[in-house]
């Protein structure tokens, strides 16, 4: 298994990505060419697939900033096709986000999960990620 980073688009990813996104959010909408060039060529934004004899089985993106305070990492939509669960996919793309993240200036490197999401919260404890004591807020436009 091999972590890339998507800098091109191509019709492979944006089709892998189509099965991968619903296996995280039923509701996630497909995105069309457009989307994900947007994506690929955000400068904060890396796309980061996990790839094995030209399959795709895994996913995340890890966003960088820079605030007052430093630059963060955020990771956010991880998911591992289902069928590569339980592999080291999710341990895989979430310390190459690490490393990633490290490599651009981060000084730390967030991300949510839902309780219910039981074995993704083992996965980020085993990685390294500490449960912080704080809320999470959301403004919703809609």
């Amino acid at each position: 298994m091999e972590i890339i980073e998507i800098t091109e688009y191509s019709d492979e990813v944006l089709s892998a990505l189509n099965v991968l996104m619903p296996q995280l959010s039923p509701s996630a909408k497909p995105l069309d060419e457009l989307a994900l060039k947007n994506i690929i060529n955000h400068p904060a934004t890396h796309l980061l697939m996990a790839v094995e004899n030209d399959a795709y089985f895994g996913t995340l993106s890890l966003v960088t900033f820079t605030i007052s305070t430093g630059i963060k990492g955020w990771i956010d939509d991880v998911v591992v096709a289902e069928e590569a669960r339980g592999k080291g996919v999710g341990e895989l793309l979430s310390k190459h986000a690490i490393i990633l993240a490290r490599s651009l200036g981060a000084k730390t490197v967030d991300l949510t999960s839902r309780p219910s999401r039981v074995a993704a919260n083992e996965l980020y404890k085993k990685v390294g990620f500490h449960l912080r004591e704080t809320n999470v807020y959301r403004y919703s436009y809609t």
